[in-house]
């Protein structure tokens, strides 16, 4: 349990082996801002250090932040799904635009033992194809599967559009793993391309089972963070009632990030503040905006 001796908020409760009891949360001052508390609403992800990357790099520059998931996901169209990857001569390559289209991919290859036709042949007839990505987190898992990857650099699906339209020739259409919520803007500049493009839905975002327990006692425990970022639209849309209950007069005092320009446009539609958007999906990107946010005026 974490207290502090920055002015109490009412209403809230901290945790006890007895369970929960009233108490004071804690409004961000002078004191707690030093502190550099930031909330990142996603879920825990390790690499091959064993610790989240964005754990990582913000603690590298003095932030202490703290992941709260805010979606759960399900996966949909499966044995679609394997069957298309089973025949790589029908497309001219792929495209993944989020961690979760990959995830699909892995369970397609674990629940269908093709496994080992994948690595034996599958592999390399797609590895002789682009692979295009956005960002290096879902880069590094389509890596993982033995796939070469291009775009990664891109940053957002609108830049990894202009990247395929400048490179892409092939007649045969590109399959799109995507989310029941994907944008529009990717498959409409491809075929505005003359692109073929072939979209599989092949998962949907649901709302976490315990975004309100998580928040409550993140509130209760560490107070109100000096900033929040959020990881996509959806994530804003289960969590923003939540967080605006909790926060009270004090919301006002919160620096709003987004992890990209849609989360961002989403958060304006929503009339908060913008404090920060990172230049590309990555924990570098993220923490050096956050940093700057956050940084006192008199350094």
């Amino acid at each position: 349990m974490l207290l502090s001796s920055c002015p109490p908020w009412p209403g809230m409760s901290l945790r006890s082996n007895k369970g929960l009891l009233p108490c004071f949360a804690v409004a961000p001052s002078e004191d707690c801002q030093a502190m550099m508390k930031v909330l990142l609403l996603k879920d825990a992800k390790e690499d091959d250090s064993g610790q989240d990357p964005y754990i990582r790099e913000l603690g590298f520059r003095g932030l202490e932040a703290t992941l709260i998931p805010v979606l759960s996901f399900e996966f949909l169209a499966l044995p679609s799904l394997s069957e298309k990857l089973s025949r790589p001569e029908r497309y001219g390559g792929l495209i993944f635009t989020s961690p979760r289209a990959v995830d699909a991919v892995e369970l397609c290859l674990q629940r269908d033992g093709k496994a080992e036709v994948w690595t034996e042949s599958l592999k390399g007839k797609w590895n002789a194809k682009s692979v295009y990505v956005v960002g290096n987190a879902t880069a590094s898992l389509v890596n993982r599967m033995g796939l070469d990857t291009e775009g990664e650099d891109c940053g957002n699906a609108e830049k990894l559009a202009e990247y395929i339209c400048s490179r892409e020739s092939s007649a045969l259409p590109l399959l799109f793993p995507c989310g029941a919520l994907k944008g529009e803007i990717l498959p409409k500049m491809l075929k505005d391309k003359g692109i073929p493009l072939e979209s599989l839905t092949v998962y949907q975002k649901t709302p976490h089972p315990e975004i309100r327990v998580n928040l409550t006692s993140y509130y209760s425990e560490q107070g109100v963070p000096a900033s929040i970022t959020f990881f996509s639209p959806s994530g804003l849309t289960y969590s923003l009632k939540h967080i605006q209950d909790l926060s009270g007069n004090y919301i006002d005092q919160i620096k709003f990030a987004a992890i990209g320009p849609t989360t961002a446009r989403a958060l304006a539609a929503q009339g908060l503040p913008v404090s920060c958007t990172a230049q590309s999906p990555t924990p570098q990107a993220l923490a050096e905006g956050l940093q700057r946010t956050l940084q006192p005026p008199r350094c």
